[in-house]
């Protein structure tokens, strides 16, 4: 099995919020602060925030209902149970979003999307961003994420 060296830590987790103002609010309680938003009409997300937490190094992106991001499962179909999980994805800093997506692939990651860059933007300011996406074996969306600043 090879190892993957190039991951350098966690940077997020991502939900899509049914709720997206109770969802933010709850999370500020827990000690998070927005520290940017943005919309990606692309991808059907009127509202998306990056909060980071004041106490260490850990950010969780939470995006509205409507988002149309990859994810694990099947949405929900009209009657149906909830059954699409509010985690969108878990993601990892990297410095080559390519080298981490084609190591995902050789040790049993299917390809989802391989590196993109993709500009956030809002009013204030844009971010520009270069990941990589893969499903793991077990089905969660991989994101590989090269080190950036919001």
């Amino acid at each position: 099995m090879i190892m993957n060296n190039n991951i350098k830590g966690f940077h997020h987790f991502a939900i899509k919020a049914q709720d997206f103002d109770k969802t933010v609010q709850f999370y500020n309680t827990l000690n998070f602060e927005i520290v940017h938003s943005w919309s990606l009409p692309e991808f059907n997300l009127q509202r998306c925030v990056m909060m980071k937490n004041k106490a260490f190094e850990c950010y969780i992106e939470i995006c509205d209902r409507n988002a149309a991001f990859p994810t694990e499962g099947r949405k929900r179909r009209e009657g149906d149970p909830h059954i699409e999980n509010a985690l969108l994805h878990i993601c990892f800093i990297v410095d080559d979003a390519k080298k981490a997506y084609n190591e995902a692939i050789e040790n049993g990651a299917t390809a989802l999307s391989q590196k993109e860059t993709l500009s956030l933007k809002n009013a204030q300011k844009a971010i520009t961003v270069s990941n990589s996406l893969v499903y793991s074996p077990n089905g969660e969306v991989i994101e590989f994420l090269e080190s950036v600043v919001f």
